[in-house]
């Protein structure tokens, strides 16, 4: 199977994730950061068109170049650009292949095999630099789009009593119980789901996925929250916050503040 290339000349980091976020709503499913150029690949037989050009009339000036390539072997090149990321002093993120991290609080081992997920991404900071500000200890906890795993992890390594991790994505479910084995965390739960559970309720309700999912999910967020509860939501732009603070409120909640890095934003909320 063939894929397309596209090479994008980037202007800055934060063009640079907002293309990423954007493309793999559309099926791009691979991308290589250099300091000039973003690498997209998507399959050939997936790629449509109209929708690349949505994505492209959202940049002033966008420049590209177009190639077709063969099949590419994604785990290994996920291997080989992988670098360990650093939340300040709190998280560091490495791969096995990686020596230890030091002068962090807490270190969380990831096997890298995809763009998204690994902690690289604004909205996946975001997501751990707010878990810092939150008492996880006892607390029940839902990951809503756990990726990788490492928000579940994370809130393991912060003292949460039982954790419930769900994906859509049959190999996120994978390759997140890959993470928590290499982790040694024994009370997380992971199920492959595309809509939280009706039955269980949470003390905290982590949320890193996209604007239409965590709009159309907010009243199962709801449902899911007891008095209390703190809801993290992350995965849009600075330009959806007006959108997401409305939405919320309209929901019963309470919006308590908004995180931002580049164009990203976190939006923390509560049930009162």
């Amino acid at each position: 199977m063939n894929y397309l290339q596209f090479d994008f000349e980037i202007l800055d980091t934060d063009q640079s994730e907002k293309l990423v976020a954007l493309l793999s709503e559309k099926g791009f499913e691979g991308f290589e950061e250099e300091p000039t150029i973003l690498k997209a690949f998507i399959a050939e037989k997936d790629f449509k068109q109209d929708d690349f050009l949505d994505v492209i009339e959202l940049f002033e000036k966008l420049v590209y170049q177009k190639y077709t390539v063969e099949n590419i072997n994604w785990n290994k090149k996920w291997e080989e650009d992988f670098q360990p990321v650093l939340v300040n002093d709190f998280v560091g993120i490495r791969a096995t292949f990686h020596a230890p991290l030091e002068k962090v609080l807490h270190e969380i081992i990831i096997t890298p095999k995809m763009s998204f997920g690994t902690g690289h991404h604004a909205t996946t900071f975001l997501m751990i630099q707010q878990m810092k500000e939150i008492d996880f200890v006892g607390k029940t906890v839902l990951d809503f789009g756990t990726g990788t795993g490492i928000l579940a992890i994370l809130a393991t390594k912060l003292g949460a009593s039982n954790i419930l991790a769900i994906d859509y994505d049959e190999w996120s479910i994978t390759n997140t119980i890959e993470n928590i084995e290499q982790n040694g965390c024994s009370n997380i739960r992971v199920v492959q789901l595309s809509t939280i559970p009706s039955a269980e309720k949470f003390d905290i309700i982590l949320a890193n996925i996209n604007l239409n999912v965590i709009l159309i999910s907010l009243k199962e967020i709801v449902s899911s929250s007891i008095s209390g509860t703190y809801i993290l939501l992350s995965g849009f732009l600075l330009e959806n916050e007006t959108a997401i603070i409305s939405s919320i409120t309209d929901n019963g909640l309470e919006y308590i503040s908004t995180s931002q890095r580049g164009d990203w934003i976190l939006v923390l909320a509560k049930m009162p």
